[in-house]
């Protein structure tokens, strides 16, 4: 008697489209989001039936467009990159961001310049603490 119960337990529970709170959709759909579980992990380790369940969950109550969960997948751990494809991507990223950032600025120059416009902060000196103690 014993072992059946516990075979039971062990099985996650079938449950119908009417027993899931509102509480626990959203803890399932923060789990996903947060990236510790996918979709599909979720229904497997909750029990939810319905292909599309969770993702229809998500797509109502998530803060991430669902309209292409393939974007949202974890990364597999047969996909892992060497540290080596690391450095030559990342380093790939770091020229990208970096010619992104020469055009932004160059965009500020051309409008501060045609329109007599000044976008950039003027960043003033910090004050030492002794003269901000002066001034109170």
């Amino acid at each position: 008697m014993k072992e059946i119960l516990t075979e039971v337990k062990a099985r996650p529970q079938k449950r119908n489209q009417r027993d899931y709170s509102m509480g626990f959709k959203l803890s399932v759909v923060g789990q996903v989001e947060k990236g510790e579980l996918t979709y599909k992990q979720a229904q497997d380790r909750y029990g939810i039936q319905g292909r599309s369940t969770v993702l229809c969950w998500l797509r109502k109550h998530g803060n991430l467009d669902w309209s292409k969960p393939s974007l949202h997948f974890m990364s597999s751990p047969k996909s892992k990159e060497t540290p080596a494809q690391q450095i030559k991507r990342l380093e790939r990223e770091l020229e990208d961001e970096k010619l992104r950032n020469m055009i932004l600025n160059r965009m500020i120059d051309v409008a501060d310049n045609q329109f007599g416009t000044s976008i950039r902060k003027k960043l003033l000196p910090k004050q030492s603490s002794t003269s901000t103690k002066k001034n109170q």
